[in-house]
C-alpha cells in the first residue's frame, strides 16, 4: 500500500465541513478529483497483468487464463465500485457487496498465479475508502492472506516457496494495516482542524457582526445624547419663550420683542449645533474658544432666558484639554442648566463651578430650587441617565445631590488624559 495514500476517516468524512471551493481554505485535497485514483488503479492492473504473464510458473496456458480472469474485476470496478468510491458510500451495503465481489473475482487468478497478488496494492486502498477502520483491517487481512492460502491448496508448493509467500503476505498485511491506519489518523486530525478553522471563521464572522451592531448602537446612543443635549433643549427653550411672548404681546411689547430676539438667537445656535453634529465637528460652543468662555456664554444665555442670575467660578490652572473631555464638560453643564430651567421652579439663581486639577476636571452646577428625591422612582426623561452615561464613558462620575425643598447640585468629575496640552 503506497505510503502517500490519501485515505479519509469515514465517519468524519461524511459530516466534516466543506470549505468554499476556490477559497484560501478550499476543499480537502483528497476530495478535489478522483482521477489520480483511476490512474493509480489502472497502472496497478496493467502491471499485474504483465507481471502474471511474465511469471516462470505455472505454464503459459494457466498464466493466460489467470490474466483473462484478472480482467473481470475491471468492469466490476467501473460500473459498481467507482460510483461508490466517488459518492463516499462508507460502510453501506452496496459498498460491502462490492468489496465481497471484488475479493471473489480476485481470488481465482491469485490462486492460479501468485504474481497476481500485486493487485493487493489496488484492493487495500478501496477497503479503507469504503469501510470503517476495524472492518477495513479485517478486509485487508482477507485480501492478503486468502490468496496465499488458495494458492498453497492448489499447487502444494514446497516449504521454501510457501515460507517465502507467507512472509511476503504477512509483511504486506502489516504494511497495509499500519500505513492505512496512520494515514486515516492524520486525515482525522486534519478534519478536526478543519472543524476548528470553520468554527473560528464562524466565530470571527459573528464577532464582526456583533461588533458592527454594537458600533451602530453606540453611535445611535451618542447621537441621541447629542440631539437631546443640543437641539431638543434648544427647541424646549424656544417653546418656553413662545409661551412667554404669547402672554406679553398685549401687556409688554418691549419684553415680547426681547424674547423674540432670544428665540431667534436660540434658533441660530440650534442650527449651528445641527451643522456641527452632521459634520462631526466640535460643538458650536467650543468652536474657536476655550471651555471657560463656552460656559460663560452658556450661563449668560441661561440668565437671558430665565431672568435669574447664573454665575461661573473657575478654579485651578486653565489649560486646553482633550476635545472629548471638554465636550462632556460642556454637555454636562447644558443638561444641568436645562434641568434647572424645567424643574427648579421660578427664576432661581444658578452657580456653575469649573475646577482644573492636575489629573481631573470637576464641573458642578447648583441651584436653590424645589429639588427632588434622587432615591425616588426614576423619571422618563433622558437627561440625567445620559449625563451619567457620558461621564462613565470617560471613566468619570456624575453625582446628583438633591432633596425636596433644598435645591439640586450636580457634580461631574472627569479624569484627564495623560497627553493634556498646556495653553500658551
Amino acid at each position: 500500500m503506497p505510503a502517500d495514500l490519501p485515505l479519509e476517516e469515514p465517519e468524519r468524512r461524511l459530516t466534516g465541513p466543506e470549505p468554499a471551493a476556490g477559497g484560501p481554505r478550499g476543499g480537502h485535497v483528497w476530495e478535489r478529483t478522483f482521477l489520480p485514483w483511476d490512474v493509480y488503479f489502472a497502472v496497478v492492473w496493467v502491471g499485474t497483468v504483465l507481471f502474471a504473464l511474465a511469471a516462470e510458473q505455472p505454464g503459459a496456458g494457466v498464466r493466460a487464463v489467470a490474466a483473462c480472469l484478472f480482467c473481470l474485476p475491471v468492469p466490476w470496478y467501473v460500473w459498481v465500485g467507482r460510483p461508490l468510491l466517488v459518492e463516499q458510500a462508507v460502510d453501506s451495503r452496496p459498498a460491502v457487496r462490492y468489496l465481497v465481489g471484488l475479493v471473489l473475482l480476485f481470488l481465482p487468478p491469485a490462486a492460479l498465479v501468485g504474481e497476481t497478488r500485486l493487485a493487493t496494492f489496488a484492493l487495500v486502498p478501496q477497503c479503507f475508502m469504503l469501510l470503517r477502520v476495524r472492518s477495513a483491517l479485517t478486509a485487508v487481512a482477507v485480501v492478503n492472506i486468502a490468496p496465499v492460502a488458495a494458492w498453497a491448496l492448489i499447487w502444494r508448493p514446497d516449504t521454501h516457496d510457501l515460507y517465502y509467500n507467507s512472509v511476503f503476505a504477512v509483511v504486506t498485511l502489516a504494511f497495509s494495516a499500519v500505513v492505512g491506519s496512520w494515514i486515516i489518523r492524520i486525515i482525522e486530525q486534519s478534519m478536526e482542524r478543519a472543524d476548528l478553522v470553520a468554527e473560528l471563521d464562524a466565530s470571527r464572522g459573528e464577532v464582526a457582526r456583533l461588533s458592527a451592531e454594537r458600533g451602530a448602537l453606540a453611535e445611535r446612543e451618542r447621537l441621541s445624547r447629542e440631539i437631546h443635549d443640543t437641539l431638543a433643549q434648544g427647541f424646549t427653550s424656544i417653546l418656553m419663550l413662545v409661551q412667554a411672548v404669547e402672554t406679553e404681546l398685549g401687556d409688554d411689547p418691549a419684553l415680547a420683542r426681547h424674547h423674540l430676539a432670544l428665540m431667534a438667537g436660540t434658533a441660530r445656535e440650534n442650527l449651528a449645533e445641527a451643522r456641527a453634529l452632521v459634520a462631526g465637528n466640535a460643538p458650536a460652543g467650543l468652536d474657536g474658544g476655550s471651555l471657560p468662555d463656552a460656559l460663560r456664554r452658556l450661563a449668560a444665555r441661561h440668565a437671558e432666558q430665565t431672568g435669574a442670575p447664573a454665575t461661573v467660578d473657575i478654579t485651578g490652572a486653565v489649560r486646553g484639554l482633550p476635545a472629548a473631555v471638554e465636550v462632556v464638560a460642556l454637555r454636562s453643564c447644558q443638561e444641568a442648566l436645562a434641568n434647572s430651567r424645567r424643574h427648579a421652579g421660578g427664576s432661581i439663581p444658578v452657580a456653575l463651578e469649573l475646577g482644573y486639577a492636575e489629573d481631573t476636571l470637576r464641573i458642578a452646577v447648583r441651584d436653590t430650587g424645589c429639588g427632588f428625591d434622587p432615591a425616588g422612582p426614576p423619571g422618563t426623561g433622558y437627561g440625567l441617565p445620559g449625563l451619567r452615561a457620558r461621564a462613565a464613558e470617560m471613566g468619570g462620575t456624575a453625582v446628583v445631590d438633591s432633596a425636596p425643598g433644598r435645591g439640586t447640585a450636580i457634580t461631574v468629575t472627569l479624569p484627564l488624559a495623560a497627553g493634556t496640552r498646556s495653553t500658551p
